[in-house]
């Protein structure tokens, strides 16, 4: 089975914007993705932004990233120009349900 557009998505803004070649982006979005429970064939975009806004920050500042937080909210209000180009309409669980999973949830 294919990677999500989603995933596919991420890790070539991931790769062209930061210092990460292709392995190590596709990687570090991996870990981010299996931190919050997902995996990369079936993220949604609307699970990617969770896991942008509150995971993948945190793996960039680890690998020495520069501006990660500035990084990832570009990526997060790009996702949501492209939302529907990468498939909205996937079935999955809510952001407040990754969310609430990751314990910051209500």
């Amino acid at each position: 089975m294919a990677d999500a557009p989603a995933f596919d998505w991420m890790c070539a803004r991931l790769e062209q914007e930061s210092s990460l070649d292709r392995l190590e982006a596709r990687g570090t979005v991996r870990l981010a993705l299996k931190s919050a429970g997902l995996d990369a064939r079936a993220v949604t975009p609307e699970q990617l932004k969770v896991v942008i806004e509150k995971i993948l920050v945190g793996e960039l500042e680890t690998r020495g990233v520069e501006d990660s937080a500035g990084l990832c909210a570009g990526f997060a209000r790009a996702l949501d120009a492209e939302a529907a180009r990468l498939g909205v309409e996937a079935a999955g669980e809510t952001p407040d349900a990754v969310f609430s999973r990751l314990g910051g949830g209500s």
